[in-house]
């Protein structure tokens, strides 16, 4: 059963009108008046509908039935990750949100390539929460990740009303799924640095903060692959249930 976010309330019996890009991906996957189809707002739960107008730009349907239904971990993950080059930053925003991240949280580090105007930042954002709404869809999660501005790494770490955080970092010498085994689940930030990883410098003021230091075992990960792979690895060692 297709599935769609669209943000207004939500409500059995309603008579909803579906957002023009809802109403255009209804026309692409050739659905017909009668199908049913899952609406989430974001706030909890999921709806299902019945289509009962189908026009160019505009669609409508009566929303039937609530579920509760969640697929939240039960340990909530914030992924800081340092910007990296080009394109990557959306392809580890999609699968973060496919695996349970709950906050994306963007990184400016010394050795980031990338540096966003106030202008280029703000277009950045809209485009990562659209990849985030389609990862939600596609993926059963009915509440979406928050997604924040981006923070210079220096004043995000001196932040003091966070959960654990943990530096990935392969001069580490104990690895994420052996701590993870001694300790029991619970809120954590994974901090990510870009291609070149952070300076000496940046490591020593997460040391001075507090921020623990992780490896993801003997093989040196690409950005776009350490915090998946770490958030995976917290999955399988705490679990899901």
């Amino acid at each position: 059963m297709p599935r769609f976010y669209i943000p207004q309330p939500l409500a059995v019996g309603a008579l909803v009108s579906l957002p023009e890009p809802v109403a255009h991906h209804v026309h692409v996957l050739r659905l017909e008046l009668g199908a049913q189809i899952i609406l989430f707002n974001g706030q909890g739960g999921e709806y299902v509908g019945v289509l009962t107008s189908i026009e160019k730009k505009r669609a409508t349907a009566e929303i039937k039935t609530f579920s509760p239904r969640e697929a939240e971990l039960p340990h909530a993950v914030t992924l800081a990750q340092a910007l990296p080059e080009a394109s990557k930053m959306d392809w580890i925003v999609e699968k973060a949100v496919e695996l349970g991240a709950s906050v994306i949280q963007p990184l400016a580090a010394q050795r980031c390539v990338v540096r966003l105007s106030a202008d280029r930042a703000g277009r950045k954002l809209a485009h990562w929460q659209a990849i985030i709404q389609a990862a939600c869809e596609q993926s059963g999660r009915n509440r979406l990740p928050q997604l924040n501005d981006p923070a210079d790494f220096s004043a995000w770490i001196g932040r003091q009303d966070l959960h654990r955080r943990i530096l990935l970092s392969p001069h580490a010498e104990q690895s994420l799924s052996e701590w993870a085994k001694h300790h029991p689940p619970q809120a954590v930030a994974l901090l990510v640095g870009p291609e070149g990883g952070f300076t000496e410098q940046e490591e020593a003021a997460a040391d001075a903060q507090g921020i623990l230091r992780l490896s993801m075992g003997a093989r040196v990960l690409r950005t776009e692959t350490a915090g998946l792979a770490a958030i995976a690895a917290l999955n399988a060692v705490w679990g899901e249930m």
